[in-house]
């Protein structure tokens, strides 16, 4: 076990009047080791430090160490410092419990929780692990430039204002703020100033943010079916009623009955997630007509825009708004690395005080120092970058992907052909059940994942998400090879 250094002071019980100072300091000095709160390998404080902070001599603190040495507690020597043993003596003496004797289990407290408490479930992150095709919501992160981007950071830290270390106003950063506003309102169309961008702590923020100004408990969403899990549990926690609709080759299905009295609609029309579409023109103004006769809000999830390989660009939902309807978010997340938890949040001008409120008593301001690091990124020109080199690569894999499909996976899963994105999803045939595929797949070393998973509704066709931004031809022409095989070890 590596031995841990530490600066801070150690907070010990206070000693009583008859009680000597050595006795005392030595059986403070046992207490804190074996109840745990001095852990095997760390440091002990310096003599010094300990007779200043508790007004003893130096002999004496010198003395309660010898002791606590010599029975084991400790180690080290003069000059190299103190530290806690890493096999403590007591530990030597403890006696084996009998073979089915059971200790008394600490009856645990009843906790009260908001009704919020009780309905928020876990969302999970993103899994340390090594990376295999195809799995899907991953950029190709060992291709991030991590050396330009240390060292854009290391210039912004020299020169960090005091202003930069004190924070700033709950909307974020102004500079970012501008940047954001100008990449929006030119490569996606959005009609926006600097004053309607709030910078987020990441799409999960946007929506928490959303649901918590405009939702009550008992009012309808409607969200996408299949669609993305992240919005379904903040809506839910919310308490909101939720409305599956589903989608069709033009996007979300407008004159659903489910989306009748709703307050709110979350939609992903760039690219949906996760079948992959992009919602027509037609389908856009259609919806955008249901909000302004309604009165609800559009959430619009700009989700994987940045990266589109066919076809024209569609300006963003937002772009064609005229009645405030829309609030408009996306992410670094994907287009730079998950770790950067910034995005931002595009709000009507009415709305922004509120959004600010929020922000105030939540978060307060997303960190600065990494919104400067970012502005710093775009204004420098490396973000525009990195985006045109990324869209070349991904559209490369697309194509190895798809090309490998057809030759390798016919008759077995029909790969579509994206216009944007990180990942496709590819529609299993005739015979093929989704979960026993996924199962099959991870014993031939491929991770694929079942679209029902993402879907309310029992879906008509049954299929799998795989992503391909992540992976070099060589391990997607792998992964074809060993899906194939996988799929066909389940039509036996």
């Amino acid at each position: 076990m590596a031995r841990k250094t530490t600066s801070f002071e150690l907070m010990l019980p206070a000693r009583d009047a008859g009680t000597p100072a050595i006795r005392w300091l030595y059986s403070a000095l046992r207490v804190e080791i074996l109840e745990g709160r001095m852990r095997p390998g760390a440091r002990l404080p310096g003599t010094r430090a300990l007779a200043g902070q508790y007004g003893l001599s130096r002999g004496t603190i010198v003395a309660a160490f010898e002791q606590l040495q010599s029975e084991g507690y400790v180690e080290g020597s003069v000059g190299s410092g103190t530290y806690v043993s890493k096999v403590l003596p007591d530990s030597l003496f403890r006696v084996a419990r009998p073979t089915g004797a059971s200790s008394p289990q600490p009856t645990a407290p009843k906790r009260r929780l908001s009704t919020f408490g009780k309905r928020v479930s876990l969302f999970p992150g993103y899994e340390a692990r090594r990376s295999r095709a195809f799995r899907a919501n991953l950029p190709a992160l060992d291709l991030f430039p991590v050396t330009l981007w240390a060292q854009v950071e290391s210039r912004r830290v020299r020169r960090a204002s005091m202003n930069l270390l004190l924070g700033c106003e709950p909307m974020g950063y102004l500079p970012l703020r501008e940047a954001v506003s100008d990449y929006l309102t030119t490569s996606r169309g959005v009609r926006c100033s600097p004053g309607q961008v709030a910078i987020v702590s990441g799409l999960q923020h946007a929506l928490d943010i959303v649901a918590r100004l405009f939702l009550t408990a008992g009012d309808r969403v409607g969200i996408e079916d299949p669609g993305y899990i992240g919005a379904d549990v903040v809506f839910e926690a919310s308490g909101a009623t939720i409305a599956a609709i589903p989608i069709d080759d033009e996007g979300l299905e407008v004159r659903d009955a489910g989306l009748k009295g709703a307050r709110l609609v979350y939609v992903t029309p760039a690219h949906q997630f996760p079948v992959g579409t992009t919602m027509s023109l037609p389908r856009r103004l259609q919806l955008l007509d249901w909000a302004r006769s309604t009165g609800a809000l559009i959430f619009e999830d700009d989700y994987d825009s940045e990266y589109r390989y066919s076809g024209n660009p569609i300006p963003a939902l937002q772009g064609l708004d005229r009645d405030g309807s829309v609030v408009f978010a996306g992410t670094f997340s994907k287009v730079l690395f998950p770790s950067l938890r910034l995005g931002y949040l595009v709000v009507p001008e009415d709305l922004v005080p509120y959004v600010e409120a929020a922000l105030s008593v939540t978060s307060r301001h997303a960190p600065l120092l990494e919104q400067a690091v970012l502005c710093d990124f775009i204004a420098g020109g490396h973000f525009g970058r990195h985006l045109r080199r990324m869209r070349s690569i991904y559209a490369e894999r697309l194509s190895v992907l798809l090309e490998s499909a057809q030759r390798d996976l016919a008759g077995l899963l029909d790969v579509s052909s994206v216009e944007a994105g990180l990942q496709t999803v590819g529609w299993l045939c005739d015979g093929i059940d989704e979960e026993s595929a996924a199962r099959a797949a991870v014993e031939a070393g491929v991770e694929v994942t079942p679209l029902g998973r993402y879907s309310r509704a029992r879906m008509k066709r049954q299929g799998l998400q795989l992503g391909f931004a992540a992976f070099d031809v060589t391990e997607i022409r792998r992964g074809v090879r060993d899906l194939a095989i996988a799929l066909e070890s389940t039509l036996k």
